[in-house]
């Protein structure tokens, strides 16, 4: 065996110069290994080799069997295609053939039958044609038939079935057809309209229609007298039967139209009966508002606008009552008021439309127009329910030339206002100066008067039709609250001297009072559907940068935003020159009070009674003087920014320019404490409840100069550590941990170390 596996080394070593391939050696090796044991699995293993061998023989005997008869197969498969390919192609050709022939032989065939189809359907329009002749004679004659026998209702009835037919062929290209038709509807509707008219009005005649005073005035109309069962029974049978004619009238009569540079929304005509029913109106109105009447002046459109408000409010109650249910009854969606006011208006439209050229270039006849034009509508929907849906006296002061001119105009109006209300004596003094509860804002009349402008504006605009001429009004409020700014800049900048005179507070208080009113108008709804109109306008020109879209799209800003931003800057610039005009005056009277020699200080055992300093005393009484001077002028939430502001500096002046810059015994640091917590955040109490928070410098301070002895002591052994980066005893707190156990939060270490620093007196610890 050693021999063997001496000769196995070699073999392994030389592969190339073996007889026995390397997996062959390899494949023993792994198998028998150096085992001498293992040579007894020989006989197993050339066993099971010799098995693998034969099956491995049978496989490519069957393989080598299998696949010739396999191609075999497929070569006569492939031959037997071909074959019936062939077969094939021949019946196509002789097939292809035979269609030719055949095709040839019956073209004169096909001549002849399309010859013959074209004649069978020339007959079938002629015969369809005769047929619609027809249909519309038998209308007619049963039309004439029910007219004969004066039953009224059914002819209106078959008028309105021809008027369908008519409206059905109106795509057909039969010219002679659709004239005969519509002549013949045209002809029968004449003859129904006017004796129907006739009836109707002779019915309305009886009503005493239409109604001149107010209802409670009214002869007959919605009184009941002897006959009047009779005549409201007449009035719904032809009213009704009106309706049926409201087809054919649609038909032939044109609606009259105004020019197409007025964008008026488009709405059905008007239902005949209430056409009829307005004719005597109308007729009023054009008697005396048109041609040479002396009631027809530009300077009184109120007479006209003021009568149809009084003939819509005249005859309400009796469309509301009579009217009405006549429709519901005949399954007409129309509503008896609306229609009537919505004729009425159309009748302001068409004289506005006549008078707003010729008064256009005169501000005072055009301003006074543009008035009595608002106080109309706001009238017609407030109190008749007028629709925005319907067309309306907004859509004529829409159009272009009409509406620019009523920009300038009010903008010039707005402009003379405004120097008005800034040079009035009262400009700058409150109206509600005398009631405490009314007057928490402390406004000034010229801000109050200009945001009621502005709200005065905006109601006069919010009702256009659209949002693009909505945005130019609002563009124009724009313009005014700048300008408005401006104005209030260029007085406060005269006032500068006085930063805290009566005019300058009340500067102040006008800007903080814009800006909150303008802030709370950014919430509202109708300013939120601004705020969307002009993202989608924004959007679409491209103007502002995607951060801007983003941030009108999740109403993070308003229509406002630039605006308000400009006057918050202005209210800080204000309230920071009277911060720091009230802090020099401090610093002035401060002047002794930094110069207490607070080393020499008795202390508190050998004074009976603690008392304020008396270089202190005219610090506090300027602070006192100053916050009570302000709190008077100033509205509450300015003065509150204002102390707290003032606050946070006197804490700091007092904090570097005297606790810093002296030494103190156990009395000057026990008299410090003294003024500061029972003279100085006592000034503050008044306005809220721990006035210490907002000088946590001083009161920091004071801590720590008036710890005991051992406190000291232990607290300066901690920050000596703690800046040593000493290891901390078991014990042994943190340094702010320290600090804040003692009520220290605000002062830095090192700060802390300083004040530590400036005790005077230590005991002798030997170090």
């Amino acid at each position: 065996m050693a021999n063997i596996a001496i000769e196995k080394k070699e073999v392994t070593r030389d592969l190339e110069s073996c007889d026995i391939p390397y997996y062959v050696s390899e494949f023993v090796e792994r198998e028998l290994g150096n085992d001498y044991d293992s040579l007894g699995k020989l006989d197993g293993l050339i066993e099971k080799l010799s098995e693998n061998k034969k099956h491995l023989e049978e496989q490519v005997l069957t393989v080598s069997s299998e696949v010739p008869k396999r191609i075999q197969n497929a070569l006569k498969n492939a031959e037997d295609s071909k074959k019936s390919l062939s077969q094939l192609l021949e019946e196509e050709t002789v097939l292809s053939e035979a269609i030719s022939s055949h095709l040839l032989k019956a073209q004169p065939w096909m001549e002849d039958l399309d010859v013959l189809i074209g004649q069978v359907e020339e007959i079938e329009r002629h015969l369809a044609y005769l047929k619609w002749i027809s249909r519309i004679e038998e209308l007619s004659d049963s039309i004439q038939q029910y007219l004969m026998t004066n039953n009224v209702p059914e002819a209106a009835s078959t008028l309105a079935f021809m008027a369908e037919l008519d409206i059905k062929l109106q795509e057909s290209s039969c010219s002679h057809l659709l004239a005969f038709v519509r002549s013949t509807v045209k002809f029968w509707h004449k003859i129904l309209k006017d004796k129907l008219t006739s009836d109707f009005e002779e019915v309305l005649t009886q009503l005493r229609w239409p109604f001149v005073g107010p209802p409670q005035s009214q002869a007959f109309g919605l009184a009941a007298p002897a006959n009047a069962p009779e005549v409201y029974n007449n009035l719904e049978m032809l009213f009704c039967q009106l309706l049926k004619l409201q087809t054919s009238d649609e038909l032939l009569t044109k609606p009259k139209q105004l020019p197409e540079k007025y964008p008026l929304p488009p709405s059905p005509p008007i239902v005949l009966p209430i056409q009829i029913m307005l004719n005597p109106l109308q007729k009023r109105f054009k008697y005396h508002f048109t041609g040479n009447k002396q009631t027809n002046v530009l300077n009184k459109p109120e007479w006209y606008l003021t009568q149809v408000l009084m003939w819509i409010g005249n005859h309400s109650k009796f469309l509301d009552d009579k009217i009405q249910p006549i429709l519901d009854k005949a399954g007409s969606s129309v509503n008896a008021g609306l229609e009537f006011s919505r004729a009425l208006v159309m009748l302001i439209l068409e004289k506005l439309a006549a008078d707003i050229p010729c008064l256009l270039y005169d501000d005072t006849l055009f301003c006074h127009l543009v008035d009595e034009v608002l106080l109309f509508e706001r009238e017609l929907y407030s109190v008749h329910g007028y629709l925005s849906s319907f067309p309306s006296c907004m859509h004529i002061l829409s159009e272009e030339s009409c509406f620019q001119r009523w920009l300038t105009v009010e903008k010039k109006f707005a402009l003379q206002k405004m120097d008005s209300m800034l040079s009035s004596e009262a400009a700058w003094i409150s109206q509600y100066k005398d009631i405490t509860d009314v007057d928490e804002m402390k406004v000034p009349d010229c801000a109050e008067t200009f945001m009621t402008l502005l709200l005065v504006i905006t109601d006069r605009y919010k009702n256009l039709p659209t949002a693009s001429r909505k945005l130019q009004f609002l563009g124009l409020q724009k313009e005014l609250i700048d300008d408005f700014r401006i104005r209030l800049t260029q007085v406060m900048k005269e006032e500068t001297r006085a930063s805290l005179g009566f005019r300058y507070c009340a500067i102040l208080n006008a800007v903080n009072y814009i800006a909150t009113v303008l802030a709370d108008w950014a919430d509202n709804v109708f300013f939120l559907q601004l705020q969307q109109a002009e993202l989608e306008v924004c959007a679409e020109s491209d103007t502002v940068s995607q951060l801007q879209l983003g941030q009108l799209a999740s109403m993070e800003s308003s229509v406002f935003d630039d605006m308000i931003n400009l006057l918050e800057r202005l209210k800080h610039d204000m309230l920071t020159r009277q911060v720091d005009h009230v802090f020099r005056e401090v610093k002035d009277a401060a002047k002794l009070y930094k110069k207490e020699r607070w080393l020499s200080l008795p202390s508190q055992a050998e004074q009976a009674v603690m008392s304020l300093s008396s270089t202190a005393c005219p610090m506090l009484q300027t602070l006192r003087d100053r916050l009570l001077q302000l709190e008077q002028q100033l509205c509450h939430s300015l003065f509150k920014i204002f102390w707290q502001m003032l606050a946070e500096k006197v804490d700091l002046y007092i904090y570097q320019e005297i606790i810093m810059a002296n030494h103190f015994n156990e009395g000057g640091a026990a008299q410090l404490q003294f003024d500061m917590s029972r003279n100085l955040f006592p000034l503050f109490s008044h306005y809220c409840k721990r006035p210490e928070n907002y000088f946590k410098h001083i009161k920091e301070a004071c801590i720590i100069l008036n710890l005991n002895i051992g406190s000291a002591l232990l607290l300066k052994d901690v920050l000596q550590s703690a800046s040593e980066n000493e290891p901390l005893k078991p014990s042994q707190p943190s340094a702010t941990a320290a600090l804040n156990e003692l009520g220290v939060y605000k002062l830095a270490q090192r700060d802390v170390e300083i004040l530590l620093n400036l005790r005077a007196s230590w005991p002798n610890t030997g170090k």
